[in-house]
């Protein structure tokens, strides 16, 4: 935070801090009563700025500058920025994977293999695999993801049971792998090394994912799913004779997976996935491509309008399937600037929020509070989780709380791993729950379906925070530093710096 301009500032009190809170919230339920499912159409967008301007104006009171408030914004904005880039070309990449065929051919080929009993485990054993392999929940949710609520769709699966396995598995991979980011963030905010991380993460997300797989694989047996083997035939039907169907389009996403495999950083690696996208769709499907773009004449023409506005603009291409044409449409770049609107909007009040140190008074008082190990580890997981709804990113709600709590956990006897792991079962898993967190906004934008529709059955990313409660309740390998054993003090800004 930028030190305040005024020489007369004034401390904020929990009252200060939460005052744009509760106006945020008010308002938010408000919206939700009038607005119903289009709360995320702009209404909230409204809010939150409302809101901002309410933290702006406490902290102004307070003394601090209204320029302090405006670069704390502008500075929680930049912090956005990555993953507003990200969202851009996952549009991008939707467009020309739905055009070339990729992911028809992923919706093809899957409704021969999957029963709808077995569905819904499935998807969370392979956006698992796929996330473990790649480090990234977003590719995992736009490339598998898209293809897999295609398939659920066909086999007469809610799509917000089957938004919530993908999310299920995607997050666990993106949790657990060494490709990560939040995985490297973590350790590195607290002081231990990645492996160890990783090894002692296995203790809460292992019972948690084993919980969860065995909810999706209930579901799957118990449920009646409005499944008809001539629908599934028409629907494969309908899709081979629009496409040019082939299993050599599954180069694409292997390739894309390969990319990601040898540590190409994300945006270079969806915008590849996304003209590779492009190249087979002018190869193999150039009669979408002239219907797309409406020239008949000269391909280079053609392919040239075709691939621009699959990537940029709205693609719709029809069949005789209803049940066909629900799958065939994706929005590139230009539907995705909604939920970076949303975004924008979010990191405004977070920044708005810190400007003051509003959300610092909120944690601390919980730290104050925290008597026990139990209760420090589940204040933890609180401040991480309310950092996610506040400052809406993932990252924030990391990296803050690390910086907060590494003291404590020191002074407790505590081990770094013991903070590293609880920042992810907080921070990482919650924040695609959060509607206007930028993970929330982004995979309910890519999937079609709203954060409050999925966020019920999203079960691993809710019990694995719980699950992490539990076992420091029960003192389950909660790593201490031996008699004798010294810990080392870590300060906030090296740890920020090693991240």
């Amino acid at each position: 935070m930028n030190a305040p301009e005024n020489n007369k500032v004034r401390k904020p009190k929990l009252i200060h801090a939460f005052i744009p809170l509760i106006f945020l919230i008010i308002l938010l339920s408000l919206n939700v009563i009038f607005f119903h499912e289009q709360t995320l159409e702009g209404a909230n967008q409204v809010v939150l700025i409302l809101s901002a301007a309410v933290a702006g104006l406490i902290a102004v009171w307070l003394g601090y500058s209204w320029n302090t408030v405006i670069r704390s914004i502008v500075k929680s904005i930049d912090t956005a920025m990555p993953s507003i880039l990200i969202l851009l070309f996952i549009g991008a990449l939707a467009g020309t994977w739905m055009v070339s065929g990729v992911v028809p051919a992923m919706i093809y080929y899957g409704l021969k293999i999957f029963h709808p009993s077995i569905f819904l485990f499935a998807t969370v054993i392979i956006t698992s695999i796929v996330s473990l392999s790649t480090g990234s929940s977003w590719s995992t949710v736009a490339t598998i993801g898209i293809a897999l609520i295609g398939i659920g769709k066909t086999l007469g699966i809610n799509e917000s049971i089957v938004a919530g396995a993908v999310v299920s598995g995607s997050y666990f991979g993106d949790k657990m792998s060494p490709l990560s980011d939040t995985t490297n963030l973590a350790p590195a905010m607290t002081g231990t090394d990645l492996f160890t991380h990783i090894r002692y993460m296995t203790i809460t997300t292992t019972p948690s994912m084993i919980i969860t797989l065995i909810i999706f694989l209930v579901i799957g047996l118990t449920s009646k799913f409005n499944t008809v083997e001539t629908n599934i035939s028409d629907v494969q039907t309908a899709l081979a004779e629009r496409f040019n169907l082939s299993p050599l389009l599954f180069f694409v996403p292997v390739i894309l997976i390969f990319i990601i495999i040898c540590k190409v950083p994300p945006l270079p690696s969806i915008l590849a996935g996304s003209l590779l996208g492009a190249v087979f769709a002018v190869i193999f499907q150039p009669h979408l491509i002239r219907e797309i773009s409406g020239i008949t004449s000269t391909y280079f023409k053609a392919a040239y309008i075709g691939i621009m506005q699959s990537m940029f603009g709205n693609v719709h291409i029809l069949s005789p399937n209803e049940t066909v044409n629900e799958l065939l449409k994706s929005t590139g770049m230009s539907g995705m600037l909604n939920t970076i609107w949303l975004i924008l909007s979010a990191m405004t009040f977070g920044g708005a929020m810190e400007s003051a140190g509003f959300l610092e008074k909120i944690t601390g008082t919980i730290i104050r509070y925290a008597r026990s190990v139990t209760s420090l580890i589940a204040g933890t997981i609180a401040s991480s989780i309310f950092m996610n709804i506040t400052a809406s990113d993932q990252y924030i709600a990391i990296v803050v709380p690390g910086r907060m709590f590494a003291e404590t956990y020191r002074k407790r006897g505590l081990k770094p791993e013991v903070l590293s792991r609880t920042l992810e079962d907080g921070g990482t898993l919650t924040s695609v729950l959060v509607p206007w967190n930028t993970c929330g906004a982004t995979q309910a934008r890519v999937l079609g379906v709203p954060t409050i529709a999925y966020a019920p059955y999203a079960f691993f990313n809710y019990i694995n925070p719980v699950i992490a409660i539990i076992i420091a309740g029960i003192n389950y390998k909660i790593r201490k530093y031996k008699e004798g054993e010294e810990p080392e003090s870590i300060k906030p800004d090296e740890a920020k710096d090693n991240s």
